[in-house]
C-alpha cells in the first residue's frame, strides 16, 4: 500500500503527463498483479462500491479522536473533502497520539480493498470499529488514500488514455489495444492483469471499443474552406442530443453500452431485442433517442433529412429511462426509442476502424436490411443519413459550405444540436484526436441572470465558493432558474469568492445567500418544461458565458421571456 500511496502522491502533485506515465509505468512494473489490477481499475475511473459513509467518518473524528462537532463540521465544510479532513484532524487529534501509535504491517493493495468489500454489507458499528483499528494508525497521506478509497470517490488527475499509455509501455502495444481492454466494466484480479498487459490475449467480446471523440469547431473569422479544405472531402450529419452508444452483437451475445461504459440493456430492452434480430454479427456506433414519429421535417424540411420521419422528443424524455432496473410496456409505448446508427465498427468478428469511414458506413444498410418489418410503431434501428446540400450551391467550394452553414441555422427547427463533420477517409480512433470529426454545435441559447446562492467547491476548490445558483424575474419576484460552475476564470472565481464573504446574507449549512446584484450571461443548450423546478422549466448544460459587471439586477431577463424559448412540441418531465 505504501507503493500506491507513492504513486498517488506523484501523480496528484505534477501537472505533466510525461511524469504521470513515468510514475505508472514504475509503479506497474514494480507490483504485484494483483495491486496492478486494482490500481488500472481506481485509477481509469472505475468505482468500487462505497464501504464507509461520510457520515461515519466524521464521527469517527468526534469519536475516538476527540474532536468536538462543531469544529469536524466547519473543517469539512472549509476543506471540502472528508477523506482530507480525516487526514488533517488525525495529525492533531486530543484522543490519538498519532506519534505513539503503533504502525500495523503494511499490507497490498488488493488486499485492501478486500477487506472494504467484506466492509460493505456490514453494520456501521462493525464498519467503525474495523476503521478505527486499521486506518486511523495509518501515516496521514496513505490514511487519506484508504479513506478515499473507502468513500468510494477515487479520483486522481490521471485519465483512461493516460493510464492505457503507460500499459502500452509496459506491454509493447498500441495504446488502443489497451483503452480497448479497459473498457466496460471489469473485476480486478492478478489474472485480468496479466491478460491486460499479455501480447497473445484476444478482447473480451462483451467490450466495447473506447469511443472516438469529436473536437468543437469554432470558425470564427476564418472561412471552413480555409480550415478544413474541399468540403467534398468531407460527410455532414445532424448531431443529435442523445445517449451514445455502442450496439455489440457477438457470438449469440447482446450488450449495449453507454459512453460512460454502463450496459444499458434493461433500459431499452426494444433495442437489445432488435440488435439480437440481426442477421450479422457487428459493433455499430449510434445515437439513442426518444422519438416522435410525425412526418412534419420530411414535409416540410426534406433537404437533408431524407429517410427520417418524425423528430426527436425532449432529453427529459429520454431521461426517464435511465437507471432504472426494468422498463415497463407502458413505458415502452409511451416513450419510443429510435436508435440512430452512423457507424459500423466490427463486422462478422472482423474490426473495421482502421478502415476509411465510407467503407464502414457502406456496412450499416447491409447490416440493418436483416432486420424484421416493425409489425406497429418506429423501426427502431435506422440508419442517420448524411446532410445533402442544395445542388445549386455546389458550384464553389466556399458556396458549398455556406449551404451547409444555413442548414446549421435550422438545428433548433429540428430538434438537433448542430452538425457532424467527418472526413469520409477518417479512421475509427479512440478518444479525441483532432481532425478527422468535428462537432459543429448551433450558437447556445443565453440569458442574464443574478446570483443568489453560492456553495463551495470540491477538491482543490473546496476553500472557494465555485457553484452557484441564479434567478430570473418572475414579476417582482426573483425565481431560481439555473446552476452553473464553469465559465469563469481562476482569477474571477477568486474575486467574486472574495465578494461573496462579504455580501452574504443567510448561511445554510454549505449554501450562502448573497445579495442579488451580481449578474451573469448564462449559456445552455436546450430548454424545457418541468414540474420538478419552482421555475417550471429546466435547461441543459448551463454554464458562465460571462461576469455582466454593467448590469444590474433590473436588466435581468423574465421568466416569462425565456419561457418563450420553448419549442411548443417540446415535452418536459
Amino acid at each position: 500500500m505504501k507503493a500506491f500511496t507513492a504513486l498517488f502522491n506523484a501523480l496528484d502533485t505534477t501537472t505533466s503527463t510525461n511524469e504521470k506515465i513515468d510514475a505508472l509505468v514504475k509503479y506497474f512494473r514494480s507490483c504485484d498483479a494483483a495491486d496492478g489490477a486494482w490500481a488500472a481499475f481506481l485509477l481509469s475511473g472505475l468505482r468500487a462500491r462505497r464501504a464507509v459513509s461520510g457520515r461515519l467518518l466524521r464521527q469517527v473524528l468526534v469519536d475516538p479522536c476527540g474532536w468536538p462537532e462543531w469544529i469536524v463540521e466547519e473543517c469539512y465544510s472549509h476543506v471540502g473533502d472528508i477523506a482530507e479532513t480525516v487526514a488533517l484532524l488525525l495529525k492533531s487529534s486530543p484522543g490519538i497520539d498519532q506519534s505513539a501509535a503503533i504502525q500495523p504491517p503494511d499490507k497490498s493493495l488488493a488486499s485492501w480493498m478486500s477487506e472494504l468489500r467484506v466492509l460493505v454489507n456490514k453494520p456501521d458499528e462493525v464498519k467503525r470499529e474495523w476503521f478505527v483499528t486499521n486506518v486511523l494508525p495509518q501515516p496521514p497521506l496513505q490514511c487519506f488514500v484508504l479513506c478515499k478509497m473507502a468513500g468510494g470517490s477515487f479520483r486522481v488527475g490521471v485519465s483512461r488514455g493516460v493510464v492505457a499509455k503507460a500499459l502500452a509501455k509496459i506491454a509493447e502495444l498500441p495504446p488502443a489495444v489497451i483503452q480497448h481492454r479497459l473498457a466496460g466494466q471489469w473485476e480486478p484480479s492478478a489474472e485480468v492483469f496479466e491478460k491486460l498487459i499479455s501480447r497473445t490475449e484476444e478482447a473480451d467480446p462483451a467490450k466495447p471499443y473506447p469511443f472516438c471523440l469529436a473536437y468543437p469547431l469554432e470558425p470564427g473569422e476564418n472561412a471552413l474552406d480555409d480550415i478544413l479544405g474541399d468540403r467534398a472531402h468531407w460527410l455532414a450529419e445532424w448531431k443529435y442530443d442523445g445517449i451514445r452508444a455502442q450496439l455489440i452483437r457477438r457470438e449469440g451475445t447482446v450488450m449495449i453500452w453507454s459512453r460512460g461504459e454502463d450496459m444499458i440493456n434493461a433500459q431499452f430492452p426494444e433495442i437489445e431485442r432488435a440488435v439480437e434480430a440481426l442477421g450479422y454479427d457487428c459493433v455499430l456506433d449510434a445515437e439513442l433517442l426518444a422519438w416522435a414519429d410525425e412526418p412534419e421535417l420530411e414535409t416540410q424540411r426534406g433537404a437533408g433529412t431524407a429517410g427520417l420521419e418524425g423528430r426527436p422528443a425532449d432529453f427529459n424524455q429520454l431521461q426517464r429511462r435511465l437507471g432504472r432496473k426494468k422498463v415497463s410496456e407502458k413505458m415502452q409505448l409511451d416513450i419510443p426509442i429510435v436508435c440512430l446508427v452512423f457507424d459500423c465498427l466490427e463486422f462478422e468478428g472482423e474490426d473495421l476502424r482502421q478502415r476509411p469511414l465510407t467503407e464502414r458506413r457502406a456496412y450499416i444498410d447491409r447490416i440493418l436490411k436483416t432486420q424484421p418489418e416493425a409489425n406497429a410503431g418506429l423501426q427502431p434501428l435506422r440508419a442517420l443519413p448524411p446532410v445533402v446540400v442544395d445542388v445549386s450551391l455546389k458550384d464553389s467550394r466556399a458556396g458549398h459550405w455556406q449551404g451547409l452553414e444555413s442548414l446549421r441555422q435550422e438545428s433548433r427547427e429540428r430538434g438537433v444540436e448542430g452538425l457532424m463533420l467527418k472526413r469520409l477517409d477518417s479512421v475509427y480512433e479512440a478518444g479525441r484526436v483532432r481532425g478527422g470529426w468535428w462537432k459543429w454545435k448551433i450558437e447556445p441559447y443565453t440569458v442574464d441572470a443574478v446570483m443568489l446562492y453560492a456553495q463551495a467547491g470540491h477538491g482543490r476548490r473546496s476553500n472557494l465558493y465555485t457553484d452557484y445558483t441564479f434567478a430570473v424575474r418572475a414579476g417582482e419576484e426573483l425565481v431560481p432558474f439555473a446552476k452553473a460552475y464553469s465559465g469563469l476564470t481562476d482569477a474571477e472565481i477568486r474575486r467574486l469568492d472574495h465578494w461573496i464573504r462579504r455580501h452574504t446574507i443567510e448561511r445554510f449549512g454549505p449554501v450562502r445567500s448573497v445579495e442579488p446584484l451580481q449578474v451573469f450571461e448564462l449559456a445552455f443548450e436546450g430548454i424545457a418544461r418541468s414540474t420538478r423546478h419552482k421555475s417550471g422549466i429546466a435547461v441543459r448544460f448551463p454554464r458562465i458565458s460571462r461576469w455582466r459587471e454593467d448590469k444590474t439586477v433590473e436588466d435581468i431577463d423574465s421568466l416569462e421571456t425565456i419561457s418563450a424559448l420553448i419549442d411548443p412540441t417540446a415535452s418536459g418531465d
